[in-house]
């Protein structure tokens, strides 16, 4: 028998990074593992790496805050509960994993490699389960090796009772149980419903603020069939509302908003409070204007129910009430106003809630709804063609938090738009540093370096942008079209293919894909992506400038013509100029051909190749 015969062992492990992790989110909720890993970890640090990942620590471990300072704030963690109006996007818990896996990555490289056991993940909360599959793609298995399930921890579970008994314990120890997840089961015999519910809407409530929208939903509707029907529910009005509109906000974050409208309808069947009355109307307009599902999406209903939260709040006796709960629904209506076209209405509401707010509301009250106002008014600054009226607003928003990373995003992608491309690398760079890993800044940042000629530099940000999210969409697309340009048509087909398996009506991952078949000689596939990229997306030039492209190579000068002319609709590209001129001059249109020649000469002076052709007939 030869030696190759004989089976192989697998490796020995790494030693365990600390003893095996119980991930059942009934334990302790959202984060149940991480914290656990957080706890072990951070007491054992370099401390100055724990400084630099202190945001994310805190989120996942909220009951080691005591462990970790808070180096970096954001304006949101220093207000009441009541001013706290901003709603993390369900990708929060996404930026928060990359940074724990940062912070791990970097921790092991001075340690040396481990193995993490996690148990029961079958029974963990979606956000452990992410920050598991975050761990695996981004640390080398060579340095962290995950072990989950039942491979080497025998899976256990909780029976009620048993659940029980721990939320008692764990209140004993003066650890709030509802924060954490361990919420009383809801027993035949001997429960507590009222105090329970109370419990649970505490848990909500943390959950939504912390952005964990799953377990937000799952709490609240736990809470909600514990509270019973109005005519036997011993639960205050305040509270049941609470728990309707916190459930219904983590449903509609989930693309669930079917069943967030149906706890809306539930709301205005059992209240009578003008209160209830008017935030369910605004929600209302809010899931439809904005659902996941464009094909549900009606800005004319949505219209109907915003007025109705408009009428409502203006009644409302207390200036103070009405300032800030009109401001806000007009700052709705706004929203419809725009996806409805009319920017200019849509502006001139957003004016009047600030309005509002600078004449009723005490000086310093609710300085995250003023900051909101006034970031959406630099949003219709730039729709209505006044830039620097926006960059203002937005200096002002930036002043007001400057923890909050998004901003940054926002102020950078005008200074670009302005030609200030060294500012707006600099808000990107900014934005990367004051919150929690994401793609945006690196994706953005992408551009001006490819715009610079920084090919390399492009294609480094975008790689890392889609490290930290896979299904970036906009970072597949750009980067399908660099590589393409590039010649790497592989690996461009690649984020062309896996970005159309997500969204398949995408204009922009068409019209790469169409430039991927152009270039491997595929002119019938080509024409048809640049077609229906044309059909989804009229005013996207670079599909037409492809297309004309393709039909200028493919014996069709009156077809690239025409559409080159559609490409230079937005101003004059003398890349574009000289290719509508070589087009012109194949089709017998010399005079035309000079005019577009000469003027690609005046845009670009020191462009050989246009003088040369400007030069021979």
């Amino acid at each position: 028998m030869s030696l190759g015969s004989f089976p192989q062992e697998d490796p020995p492990l790494a030693p365990l990074l600390l003893p095996p992790v119980d991930a059942d989110r009934r334990l302790r909720g959202p984060y149940t593992a991480a914290s656990a890993i957080v706890s072990a970890l951070v007491p054992v640090a370099r401390p100055e790496l724990v400084a630099r990942y202190d945001i994310e620590l805190r989120a996942v471990a909220p009951d080691a805050h005591h462990l970790i300072p808070l180096r970096r704030r954001s304006l949101t963690g220093l207000l009441p509960k009541a001013e706290r109006i901003l709603v993390h996007a369900p990708r929060r818990t996404l930026r928060l994993s990359n940074g724990f896996a940062e912070f791990l990555r970097e921790h092991l490289a001075e340690t040396g490699p481990r193995t993490l056991v996690v148990e029961n993940v079958h029974e963990a909360d979606p956000t452990d389960r992410e920050l598991l599959a975050v761990l695996r793609r981004r640390i080398d298995p060579g340095l962290l090796t995950v072990v989950t399930g039942g491979q080497v921890v025998p899976e256990k579970s909780l029976s009620p009772e048993e659940h029980d008994a721990l939320a008692d314990a764990l209140e004993r120890e003066g650890t709030i149980g509802a924060r954490l997840g361990a919420i009383p089961h809801h027993r035949e015999h001997g429960t507590r419903p009222r105090s329970a519910v109370e419990a649970l809407r505490f848990a909500v409530e943390w959950c939504l603020e912390a952005g964990c929208h799953d377990a937000a939903a799952e709490l609240g509707s736990r809470a909600l069939a514990l509270a019973g029907p109005a005519e036997t529910r011993e639960t205050p009005e305040e509270t049941w509302w609470r728990l309707v509109h916190d459930t219904a906000t983590a449903l509609g974050a989930l693309g669930r908003e079917p069943e967030a409208l149906a706890l809306f309808d539930r709301a205005r069947r059992e209240s009578v409070s003008p209160v209830t009355h008017a935030s369910a109307a605004y929600s209302t307009a809010m899931l439809k204007v904005r659902d996941h599902d464009p094909a549900r999406r009606d800005p004319e209903a949505a219209l109907a129910w915003v007025n109705q939260a408009v009428a409502i709040s203006g009644l409302l006796p207390d200036p103070r009430e009405r300032a800030f709960r009109l401001g806000f629904d007009l700052n709705g209506r706004a929203l419809v106003e725009l996806r409805l076209g009319r920017p200019g209405r849509a502006f001139d509401l957003v004016q009047e809630a600030l309005g509002l707010a600078e004449r009723d509301l005490p000086p310093g009250e609710h300085p995250i709804h003023r900051m909101v106002l006034l970031a959406n008014r630099a949003q219709l600054a730039v729709a209505l063609g006044r830039p620097e009226e926006a960059l203002e607003n937005l200096d002002t928003v930036i002043g007001i938090d400057p923890g909050h990373p998004d901003y940054y995003i926002d102020r950078g992608n005008l200074l670009h738009r302005l030609g200030r491309s060294q500012e707006a690398v600099a808000d990107y760079e900014t934005a990367m540093r004051v919150g929690p890993p994401f793609p945006e800044p690196y994706y953005n940042r992408a551009e001006i370096r490819f715009s610079a000629g920084d090919h390399e530099g492009a294609l480094a940000d975008l790689d890392h942008a889609l490290e930290l999210d896979p299904e970036f969409v906009d970072g597949l697309a750009n980067r399908a079209g660099l590589l393409a340009a590039l010649g790497e048509y592989g690996r461009a087909r690649a984020d062309a293919e896996a970005g159309l398996r997500i969204d398949p009506l995408n204009p922009y991952l068409l019209c790469a894909l169409g430039q991927i078949e152009m270039a491997q000689g595929r002119t019938e596939r080509a024409r048809a992506a640049f077609d229906r990229a044309i059909e989804l997306s009229p005013s996207l030039m670079a599909a037409w400038a492809s297309r004309g492209m393709l039909a200028f190579e493919t014996g069709d000068p009156e077809g690239a013509v025409s559409d080159f002319t559609r490409a230079l609709e937005p101003g004059a590209d003398p890349a574009l100029l000289f290719n509508r001129a070589m087009a012109l001059r194949a089709a017998g249109r010399e005079e035309e051909a000079v005019a577009d020649l000469t003027r690609a000469l005046d845009l670009a002076p020191d462009d050989d190749e246009i003088r040369e052709a400007l030069q021979r007939p």
